[in-house]
């Protein structure tokens, strides 16, 4: 389907709620399958904007979420594209399926890292995989810190799907914890979020599996991908708030 007028339509939370509901029923989909099409698109966004010859090192911050489960599955894909991974994941639900996308990463004998701070350091490129589109109230610890040193860095950092602590609609906090949180990417799952006005980087959407039929009851158009590519790199003229 081609951009309407030539721009995206974004989605608020409640439509990319509902539309990730709708995914998992009428459209058929397990969550682990629609996790593994997140990681992907993530994976190829961060090889796209970070080539290996710029370094090979990147920490992927994993949230407790399903944030954080794409971000587990683009440190697998990574790992896989020739780069070296680590991932910091403080706050590890029991769930099964997060339990089995550790043990996949374990296997590859990807590091997991207590220390934030000091893996920043000796890293090339940063993966936010804390927080994604759903988040609302306070940012809990231990991520405050880690948000804030995601803002100060100068390595370059790649979100998924919402910078951690924006708010879906309203973008970075007024005040406090990610209130100068400006990542470098952002990579959108399925669709655009309104967000996106107040970001200023590179964007990219990661959605190709999307059915027409339902893009069209959400009332948004897939855009065109490239090849095999299951991103695609938007501009700001793009977007349609």
């Amino acid at each position: 389907m081609a951009l309407k007028n030539g721009h995206l339509q974004t989605l608020s939370a409640k439509a990319a709620a509902a539309l990730d509901r709708e995914l998992m029923s009428t459209g058929a989909f397990s969550i682990d399958q629609l996790m593994e099409l997140a990681g992907l698109s993530v994976s190829q966004a961060v090889a796209r904007v970070h080539p290996i010859k710029q370094g090979r090192r990147v920490l992927v911050a994993v949230g407790p979420g399903n944030n954080g489960g794409d971000g587990l599955v683009a440190a697998r894909h990574l790992f896989h594209y020739g780069y070296q991974p680590a991932i910091y994941y403080p706050k590890r639900p029991k769930n099964d399926l997060y339990q089995r996308l550790v043990k996949q990463c374990e296997d590859l004998e990807i590091p997991f890292v207590d220390d934030f701070f000091a893996a920043l350091e000796s890293t090339d490129h940063v993966v936010d995989a804390i927080f994604g589109f759903s988040f609302s109230g306070e940012v809990r610890e231990p991520f405050p810190a880690v948000i804030n040193a995601m803002a100060v860095t100068k390595v370059p950092v790649t979100s998924v799907d919402a910078p951690s602590s924006w708010d879906i609609n309203e973008g970075p906090p007024k005040s406090g914890v990610g209130s100068n949180f400006h990542p470098n990417v952002l990579v959108s799952l399925t669709a655009p979020k309104p967000l996106v006005k107040y970001f200023k980087g590179r964007h990219f959407v990661g959605g190709r599996f999307v059915a027409p039929s339902i893009a069209k009851k959400y009332d948004f158009d897939v855009p065109k991908y490239e090849g095999i590519d299951q991103i695609v790199e938007i501009t700001d003229s793009q977007v349609k708030i």
